[in-house]
């Protein structure tokens, strides 16, 4: 919702935490995304302004937690409904992959993107937000199952498989042809349909792929009927996208082109985020201070370790609060909005 910040004389947003000492999982998670999100420091992500009242409740009372934040204009839902021109598209698609770089930089793996999760303003600023299902790993495969929205789960968790940061980039994919579609691309009913929907458009994947499945995932598989998927060219065709123009370097062919390298069924062929910064279709914003960022700093190194009681769990968030007033206090938050106007 929206309200009045009366010390900085400006609308914020606020973000209720749904349910956060529910259970452990819920606790831990209300955890992470506090964490996660006081140490982000780029220009393209979310960061707080302030978290609940300053005036606290003993960590034994605490039933809710609040996250103040910049306002934006509208998520991403609002804006896939409109016409975009290549150099928007281009720009929006820049911003969040900075933004997911910035994460991956830090061995932070979003999890969880999709257009309801990324706000705009109207001069086409963007920024990621909700960190609740953010993972650090270290090098190597997650293995950890995780609920994100259906639409946009790559195939390595649809089948159980292990996944990795370009995880993320499947997910980037999806809104993109959401953006150029206007439409959802894989809408599936549930993890069976999400999959069929995914290879009746992409094609039934090569039996390199198929032999990294477990044995009944694979037999699953396999038993399926086989589809030959559709070119790129026949998925989207140029009347989808905006009109070539001689004044831009951004062609409908270039865009495409991207798509088909992010909507890789096999993880270990998808472009990464590094390698998205550098297709021509996003390149020509390229920034070093932005793709370069330095990295966050995660304050609790041994956050996915963790296994607490929901009241110690409160405890710990009780504190990274205090923490977060005495720096706001301080004058030393990193990625603090500046004031409007």
């Amino acid at each position: 919702c929206i309200s009045m910040n009366y010390l900085s004389d400006r609308n914020v947003a606020i973000k209720k935490l749904s349910r956060p000492f529910q259970n452990q999982t819920h606790a831990k998670r209300a955890y992470r995304e506090l964490v996660l999100m006081k140490c982000v420091n780029h220009k393209n992500e979310h960061v707080i302004a302030t978290i609940s009242p300053h005036t606290l409740p003993p960590p034994t009372l605490c039933a809710t937690r609040y996250l103040v934040m910049e306002l934006m204009d509208a998520n991403l839902c609002q804006v896939i409904q409109m016409e975009l021109d290549h150099e928007r598209l281009s720009y929006l698609l820049y911003q969040m992959l900075c933004g997911i770089k910035h994460l991956h930089s830090a061995g932070i793996i979003h999890r969880d993107l999709k257009p309801s999760n990324i706000v705009v303003k109207s001069d086409c600023t963007l920024k990621i937000l909700d960190f609740g299902l953010a993972r650090t790993a270290a090098t190597g495969l997650l293995m950890t199952p995780y609920v994100v929205t259906r639409y946009y789960r790559a195939p390595e968790v649809i089948l159980g498989m292990g996944y990795q940061a370009n995880v993320d980039i499947w997910s980037v994919g999806c809104i993109m042809a959401e953006m150029v579609r206007h439409k959802i691309l894989f809408p599936g009913r549930d993890y069976i349909d999400q999959w069929n929907k995914v290879i009746e458009q992409l094609g039934t994947p090569s039996q390199e792929f198929l032999m990294k499945l477990n044995q009944s995932v694979r037999t699953y598989v396999e038993n399926r009927p086989r589809y030959a998927g559709y070119s790129f060219e026949k998925l989207f065709p140029d009347v989808l996208f905006p009109p070539d123009s001689e004044h831009s370097k951004l062609k409908a062919s270039q865009a495409r082109d991207l798509l088909s390298k992010m909507l890789v069924i096999d993880a270990s062929k998808r472009i990464s985020v590094e390698e998205a910064l550098q297709h021509p279709y996003i390149n020509v914003w390229y920034d070093p201070a932005e793709v370069e960022a330095p990295p966050p700093l995660i304050s609790d190194q041994k956050l996915e370790e963790r296994e607490h009681t929901v009241e110690e769990w409160k405890e710990l968030i009780y504190k990274e609060v205090l923490d977060w007033e005495e720096r706001t206090k301080s004058n030393v938050i990193r990625g603090q909005p500046t004031p409007l106007g």
